[in-house]
């Protein structure tokens, strides 16, 4: 199964780099991408993994039912993007639910940072994928943990497929800076040796972010192949993956049919 999703959020990259812009325009670019990734789903017929912030499913109520109206399963991305508290955890999910009318049973901690499991659990959590099981300079290093999926007690963790050796991420930047046919066969050989491949994007990634690149001082390797180029990568990533026999699923869905069953075995 091929598991993609979507990280959901204010657009507040630049303030990483002291950048301020107004909320308004955080929602709207956001928004945007996010209108373009439904489509592209939609024409592919493929169901995905919506991980939302609370505080953008506040700004944008008729995103997260275009949304919900697709048949995609929505999961916590937390209260708001750039700050955390851990009563963050049990708020963005109810407000998520109050706003979609789903059951929301996954968590992504913003920038795949780490989250205390035992909060999750008691917030009402089923499952995390806030893990990418490999060394990022800078940002963390987690080649020590498990690479496929496993669960932590009672938690399920789902972390962001690595290549089988190497543990080389195939996440969105790797999609951004790749070799298209390279990035395709990578995703394809991790895919046939796991069973299951897991790969996320963001919504800003498919507007035109070259067009205030320097104004928000973003770095080449956001900026490569963004807006309409990363969705024609997306398109025929999807299309490749279909040739080959690959079916989509969403987090819960995979749950369902594979993981719960294998522990239950």
């Amino acid at each position: 199964m091929i598991l993609l999703s979507f990280d959901i959020e204010e657009f507040d990259v630049p303030l990483e780099q002291g950048i301020r812009i107004p909320l308004e325009q955080q929602i709207a670019v956001s928004s945007e991408g996010t209108r373009k990734i439904i489509a592209c789903l939609h024409k592919h017929d493929i169901r995905a993994t919506f991980f939302c912030t609370a505080h953008f499913a506040l700004h944008a109520p008729d995103v997260m039912q275009q949304i919900v109206a697709e048949g995609h399963e929505i999961a916590s991305h937390g209260y708001n993007h750039s700050s955390f508290d851990v009563q963050d955890l049990k708020r963005s999910r109810e407000t998520l639910e109050a706003i979609t009318g789903q059951s929301i049973r996954g968590f992504r901690m913003p920038r795949m940072m780490p989250v205390d499991k035992k909060e999750l659990c008691r917030a009402g959590y089923t499952y995390d994928s806030s893990l990418n099981p490999t060394c990022i300079p800078g940002r963390y290093n987690h080649l020590h943990r498990p690479r496929t999926w496993f669960y932590e007690e009672t938690l399920l963790q789902i972390p962001s497929s690595v290549t089988p050796f190497g543990r080389f991420p195939l996440f969105w930047l790797s999609c951004h800076n790749l070799p298209e046919w390279l990035y395709f066969r990578m995703f394809q050989w991790t895919l046939n040796h796991d069973g299951y491949a897991a790969t996320y994007f963001h919504p800003w990634e498919f507007t035109d972010l070259k067009r205030n690149s320097q104004a928000w001082k973003l770095p080449f390797v956001m900026t490569n192949h963004s807006g309409e180029a990363l969705l024609g990568r997306l398109e025929r990533l999807i299309l490749f993956l279909k040739n080959k026999g690959g079916a989509f699923s969403t987090y819960s869905h995979f749950i369902a049919n594979r993981c719960t069953k294998s522990f239950k075995q």
